[in-house]
């Protein structure tokens, strides 16, 4: 046992987020936390972190482990260089660093620039800075809360495969599915104030909170029969009911007092959109460019009426240039963007756009309109909010107030309500939680229109999408048939050169061979240096600090200290050499090892 949580409460103002709950951690176990936006899964995280005391309960922690906690917005010095930042991180949480592991992980978050200021990053950089820096601190115990986001496709593989192979316990909030269930060995779903744990991943859980609720709704079917029949009894009339027991009528009592299970609200999302006519959208030679940086080029699409696209790609590739240029908000530096005259466009942005914080959220979406028209009729602005899960009391509260999902779900609902028959979803699912996810999948499968979005969301990717498109780094964009899954399987929209070309392949042999990609592995030689490379590395870093404390000491020597600064340059670039190998055959080795099956 690592962590024992016991019967803790926690309320913040009239809301009870947690009552009484418990939550034991065990060696080497790996536990994933679900539940609604606003549901206390941050609010979990940082009592077990003991970043937050309970109003009531214990956390006690047994023996001396050491606990890594990633918060959603991590707090860092601005001051200090990135490699500063996670070195310092990571030995004030104990663990010794040497300077190429902090650069290996930073490497594999994406950073290159590795002096520069923390002050002058993102948020997103910022969070994939605290992530390297929890990951090097060699903890019993990681506490993650949502580690997969501001992260693309890649660096998200790369952390889920390191995760699988990590030793130590893990507790985590992630809304990405894939990642739950290829690392977690336990779900702890929050629900109304109380934990119901699954000792299984994120498949068969869902199974088994079926089986849950089925016999939860079982339980009050009979409740409500018995109390039909006692309800029946009791209104036999007075003269009846005297010759009757005082106990039963006492069991009647009880019975009606009883409150059966509060059945959880659901998001309702229903199909809302214009006539989409034959004439979509067209991308004609479409190039755009920044700085130099070529993002988008020569790009050629016809927008089916029913199309399902995603679009996938490296943080900063273009993205989110793309759908600006087919919404019309940026123009391309070539080419052009043909839209259709029915064509009316909802464009759900990554930031939510502008959204006055003053407003409140029934005044925000009565802007839109005060009805709109839907498959079941006339909805009131009143109705549709109380359909996207604001109740009354909430739908007064201005947007400053709000969460960040409910945020994004009042953006939504404002798109929605114009009827848009294109939609252009930049990552719809930042912030919402996996029940809310569900139900924008179904919306999006019965949309009677045109959806192009962005992701790094892989199972939302395969549920919503038939066609994918990838950056490539020159700026043009791949096209591959089917889902994120069909697209890491390398199937592509323009199979008929390849199949031509297997066609003309005289030896089958060959054939099979060339469909195959080579299994990563090491020479012998390579393996010989990856066994070396550390301790090679370790012994330059020991001899730049030496020469660096002799040059501080060498004041008045002149012939001997620049003796010092030859050598402290002739070391820095053989550390930057054996860095750059280190690199490659870690690299390597993570590849040799994914490949291996788990």
């Amino acid at each position: 046992m690592l962590i024992a949580a016991e019967k803790l409460s926690k309320q913040y103002g009239d809301t009870s987020l947690l009552k009484h709950c418990s939550l034991f951690i065990r060696r080497g176990e790996k536990i994933g936390v679900i539940g609604r936006n606003g549901a206390g899964k941050s609010t979990l995280l940082k009592l077990i972190a003991r970043r937050e005391q309970p109003d009531a309960g214990t956390v006690t922690v047994h023996g001396s482990i050491r606990i890594g906690y990633l918060p959603q917005i991590p707090l860092l010095a601005n001051a200090s260089s990135v490699l500063d930042q996670v070195v310092m991180d990571a030995e004030a949480a104990g663990a010794f660093v040497e300077e190429y592991e902090a650069r290996q992980i930073l490497h594999k978050l994406k950073f290159t620039d590795m002096d520069a200021l923390v002050g002058t990053l993102s948020g997103g950089q910022k969070k994939r800075v605290a992530l390297a820096s929890v990951l090097l601190s060699r903890c019993e115990l990681l506490i993650l809360d949502e580690p997969t986001n501001h992260l693309d496709d890649e660096m998200i593989r790369w952390l889920e495969s390191y995760l699988i192979q990590y030793k130590g316990a893990l507790l985590m909030v992630t809304h990405d599915r894939y990642f739950l269930d290829r690392i977690v060995s336990k779900i702890v779903e929050i629900e109304q104030g109380n934990l119901h744990p699954y000792e299984t991943n994120y498949s068969q859980y869902l199974e088994m909170r079926a089986q849950r609720e089925e016999m939860v709704a079982g339980t009050e079917r009979k409740h409500q029969s018995l109390l039909r029949k006692e309800l029946a009894w009791m209104q036999q009339g007075p003269k009846a009911r005297s010759t009757k027991s005082r106990s039963r009528i006492e069991r009647f009592e009880q019975l009606e007092a009883e409150s059966g299970p509060v059945a959880a609200q659901k998001l309702e999302l229903q199909s809302i959109a214009t006539r989409l006519g034959r004439k979509t959208v067209e991308l004609r030679g479409v190039t755009k460019g920044y700085d130099g940086r070529m993002l988008v080029k020569d790009f050629d699409q016809i927008i089916a009426r029913d199309a399902r696209i995603g679009i996938v790609g490296s943080n900063g590739c273009g993205k989110s240039t793309l759908l600006s240029m087919i919404a019309g908000q940026i123009p391309p530096d070539s080419g052009e963007v043909i839209v259709g005259d029915t064509v009316q466009i909802g464009y759900f942005m990554q930031d939510c756009g502008e959204m006055p914080p003053h407003l409140r959220a029934i005044d925000y979406i009565k802007t839109c309109g005060d009805t709109v028209q839907t498959v079941n009729g006339s909805v009131s602005a009143t109705q549709l909010l109380e359909q996207f899960l604001f109740p009354s009391d909430l739908q007064w509260n201005t947007i400053s107030k709000l969460s960040g999902g409910e945020r994004r779900r009042l953006y939504l609902l404002g798109i929605l309500m114009a009827a848009p028959n294109i939609l252009l979803l930049d990552e719809p699912t930042n912030d919402l939680d996996i029940d809310t996810l569900m139900v924008l999948e179904d919306y999006i499968e019965g949309f009677p229109g045109a959806v192009v979005l962005i992701s790094h969301d892989r199972y939302f990717l395969d549920k919503t999408t038939d066609h994918i498109l990838e950056f490539q780094s020159d700026g043009r964009l791949k096209k591959y048939l089917g889902g994120y899954s069909d697209y890491l399987n390398g199937i592509d929209t323009r199979p008929k050169q390849t199949q031509e070309k297997k066609k003309k392949a005289k030896n089958p042999e060959k054939r099979k061979a060339s469909a195959q990609p080579a299994k990563a592995r090491f020479t012998f030689k390579e393996q010989r240096e990856y066994e070396e490379i550390d301790a090679m590395l370790a012994a330059v870093e020991r001899e730049k600090a030496e020469v660096e404390q002799s040059i501080a000491a060498a004041n008045s020597d002149y012939e001997e200290l620049q003796r010092l600064l030859v050598r402290q340059s002739l070391l820095e670039e053989t550390l930057r050499e054996t860095t750059d190998r280190w690199l490659y055959l870690n690299d390597l080795a993570d590849r040799i090892a994914q490949e291996k099956p788990i």
